[in-house]
């Protein structure tokens, strides 16, 4: 191993040891840097037509915070009613799994669950029964620690700013960025970059119109069907949809057995399908085509790995940055894969595309 490939290393490892030491003020940055990163393409196009870059980051910034507030006025009053229609209807729905589905689980297996049941629902009674009280006094501990909410709002109050400043510089940055890199390297990297970016582009553009379409949709389709909970699961699917397939597993069971419990017909179970249906159908035929295309490259076993590692590793930080990350190592593996194939580690007698030994 060459000098230089010893010094990269540890220059890595020593990036990824800062990080992982200032993590806990680096949430409002990672959410800064995927704010500008979506809105540096409209800003591009806008100032393609003539906007100076000021006024066209201006204009995105305006818009970007229009939507998210809009987003928040009327979704977070929606989940709060709904949430608190979930926690009153819990007593009620231990009563009915008792009274209801334990016996018909008895008659067909043969088993007697009633005796432990009967202890986890006064286990879970007495314990949601406390919820309230913890509220109140975590709630009463969090007021007291006034630097805590001090140094939340301050995180919260950075994301705008950086996210303006970002966005207005964020051509210039990568520019230097390419100008900084060895020249031996910089056509390669410059590749690998713009790979990353499409796959980027895909997931944190596209998969995440994908996700809010489809929630919309659910949200909607079991609203008017007279689904309680109706936005919440559609929420919860949407966003369980960030996995192929995994958030119409989870919504259609959840919205079925929300819709036995309240009807207990087969007329709403079929709604329930037909809202699922629908939306896999627009998601098969419109919306992946239209804003995913053929870009993503990443197995569902690859997504779920690299959440579950990311909040592991990095806590919320890591969760923000997992998809990104993933996307530019599958990226760097495909890079490496297709070297290692024109290698003569691979196939010594053809030495296949003219690459050097890898």
């Amino acid at each position: 191993m060459s000098r230089i490939q010893v010094w990269s290393l540890l220059g890595l490892a020593a990036i990824i040891w800062l990080l992982a030491l200032l993590e806990p003020i680096l949430m409002p940055f990672f959410v800064s840097m995927i704010l500008a990163y979506l809105g540096d393409p409209l800003t591009d196009w806008l100032e393609a037509r003539g906007l100076s870059r000021r006024l066209a980051v201006s204009v995105v910034f305006l818009v970007l915070s229009l939507a998210i507030g809009t987003a928040c006025l009327i979704i977070i009053p929606l989940l709060g009613r709904q949430l608190v229609q979930l926690v009153e209807a819990i007593p009620i729905i231990l009563a009915w799994v008792q009274s209801t589905v334990i016996p018909w689980v008895q008659s067909v297996s043969g088993m007697d669950f009633s005796t432990d049941f009967d202890q986890l629902r006064q286990t879970l009674m007495a314990n949601w029964k406390e919820t309230g009280t913890f509220a109140a006094t975590l709630l009463a501990q969090v007021s007291r620690s006034g630097l805590a909410v001090i140094v939340w709002i301050a995180n919260l109050a950075l994301i705008p700013v950086v996210t303006f400043y970002l966005l207005l510089d964020w051509d210039r940055l990568k520019g230097r960025i390419q100008d900084l890199l060895p020249r031996r390297f910089e056509p390669t990297v410059t590749r690998l970059a713009k790979d990353c970016d499409e796959v980027l582009a895909a997931f944190l553009r596209g998969q995440l119109m994908v996700m809010l379409s489809l929630g919309i949709i659910y949200a909607i389709g079991l609203t008017l069907i007279g689904i309680q909970f109706g936005v919440l699961i559609g929420v919860v699917a949407g966003l369980a949809s960030i996995v192929p397939y995994l958030g119409v597993i989870v919504g259609l069971a959840i919205a079925a057995l929300v819709a036995f419990f309240q009807y207990g017909d087969l007329l709403h179970l079929v709604g329930v399908g037909a809202v699922f249906a629908v939306g896999q159908m627009l998601e098969g035929m419109v919306l992946q085509p239209l804003l995913l295309g053929d870009r993503i490259g990443l197995h569902p076993v690859a997504v779920i790995f690299a959440v579950l590692a990311g909040g592991q590793l990095f806590g919320f930080t890591g969760i923000l940055l997992a998809l990104p990350v993933a996307a530019v190592v599958m990226v760097v593996l495909r890079y490496l894969h297709e070297r290692y194939k024109n290698s003569t580690l691979y196939d010594v007698a053809g030495q296949r595309g003219g690459d050097e030994d890898f």
